[in-house]
């Protein structure tokens, strides 16, 4: 066996290298390989990473990897939740997947993205009358307004920005040791816990759930036993509607960043040709750092081009990578909705929720909901008049999950104005107008 090829030293292990080097540690290692491929070791056990669309469907095929045990303690306290859908297989994972299928239905898309469009529509009017307002925070608020309003889930206004900070902390903490992640921790228990409540409050018919929202879907569906959901377990599963949709704050923020960088876009997206924002949401989803790879365990004795894993090793998909990868992306550092336009996203290609088949498989059921919320918020973020103060732009990629250090800061907003003609004004000192 060659050294390239012998299996990782018990030594070897890159635990630390990951927590140093983000979402660049595992491009970087397959750079060093010069294959979409390599063995290493993870929190003392053996890892498998791999990239491309073939690769894609290895990790996707149940024979080869499974999710149950997959998910480490802390993800599933802080992003996921205990018993998560995330976590299972087979059959006990397609009956729960029946739950999240509406999310598939174009009709059940489009009111979502209805419902958050008017949360936004409303907030822009008071964003007008602040000095500033934090773009990232308040989208979360937005699209927790929207989400809940969409799932039947009851909501005070007074409480939209508590609940809104707690599902931003889940997913903001699940990859890091330290207080983001007792944040995080935190956050969980205290909306499991009001949610929990309110499903006992519907099965026990105190609080009515509208016919056909995500609400009453989990309050009643049973699983492939015949038996309901638990009440905490019908919680996480509605957090796990809920909780993804908020998550677009991330690339409502990466937007907003690629509009200030590129006012030519910007000027491209205005016209709201549906095609080009379409385009430019999977440009944003595929450029910016979300999720920087996905893992599984071994089923059985793997060996994927050369490389072997033993059975219950760690399997990790390369998606940072993957979205990088200059064999799938001519140019892949350079930000060009324009590539979409010409050439439409192929599904184990675009990789930044996952790949494989969303309606049976482990794909995030929730994706199209992500790209049509971020259409149509990108267009209206476009359309809006604000200011650009001197701010940290930066985007970190040592830590996950990322976003602009600053949440991007905007000012002088004003909301534009039906029809109108809105054109680019010229850039100001100390910041720039959009």
């Amino acid at each position: 066996m060659d050294a390239e090829r012998r299996p990782p030293h018990p030594l070897s292990d890159q635990t630390l290298a990951l927590l140093a080097g983000g979402y660049a540690w595992l491009p970087q290692r397959m750079r060093e390989s010069g294959e979409p491929v390599v063995t290493t070791r993870l929190m003392g056990k053996p890892v498998l990473a791999v990239r491309g669309p073939d690769a894609v469907r290895f990790f996707y095929d149940e024979r080869n990897v499974r999710r149950h045990g997959a998910i480490p303690g802390p993800v599933q306290a802080t992003l996921f939740g205990h018993g998560a859908v995330h976590t299972l297989d087979g059959t006990a994972h397609r009956a729960r997947k029946t739950l999240f299928l509406p999310l598939l239905q174009a009709d059940r898309v489009a009111g979502v993205v209805e419902q958050v469009a008017a949360a936004w529509d409303e907030a822009v009017a008071e964003w007008s009358r602040r000095p500033e307002a934090v773009l990232f925070d308040e989208a979360a608020v937005v699209l927790t307004r929207g989400a809940y309003r969409w799932a039947g889930v009851p909501l005070p206004d007074a409480e939209a920005e508590a609940v809104a900070r707690d599902l931003i902390a889940m997913v903001d903490g699940f990859a890091t040791p330290g207080p983001r992640h007792w944040r995080a921790r935190r956050a969980r228990r205290r909306q499991e816990d009001r949610l929990a409540r309110l499903v006992r409050d519907v099965r026990a018919g105190r609080t009515p759930a509208e016919p056909g929202s995500m609400l009453e879907r989990v309050a009643t569906h049973r699983e492939a036993s015949g038996e309901p959901l638990s009440p905490g377990l019908a919680a996480v599963e509605l957090l796990n509607v809920v909780r993804p949709t908020v998550a677009v704050s991330w690339f409502v923020a990466f937007a907003a960043h690629a509009l200030h960088r590129r006012p030519g876009v910007r000027d491209r997206l205005r016209e709201g040709d549906p095609v080009y924002a379409t385009a430019f949401a999977h440009e944003v989803r595929r450029f910016y750092p979300f999720a920087p790879f996905l893992g599984g365990l071994a089923a059985r004795d793997l060996s994927w081009r050369g490389r072997s894993v033993p059975e219950g090793g760690m399997v990790l998909l390369d998606v940072y990578g993957q979205n990088h990868d200059p064999a799938l992306w001519g140019d892949p550092y350079a930000f060009r909705p324009q590539r979409f336009v010409e050439h439409p996203a192929a599904r184990d290609e675009l990789i930044p929720q996952g790949g494989g088949d969303p309606r049976t498989g482990h794909r995030c059921p929730g994706e199209g909901v992500v790209l049509g919320l971020l259409e149509t918020l990108a267009v209206r973020l476009a359309r809006l008049e604000y200011e650009v103060p001197e701010q940290d732009l930066r985007i970190p990629l040592r830590r996950i999950p990322t976003r602009p250090r600053s949440g991007f800061v905007i000012t002088g907003v004003r909301a534009p104005e039906p029809h109108a003609d809105r054109t680019a004004a010229a850039a100001g000192a100390g910041g720039s107008r959009h």
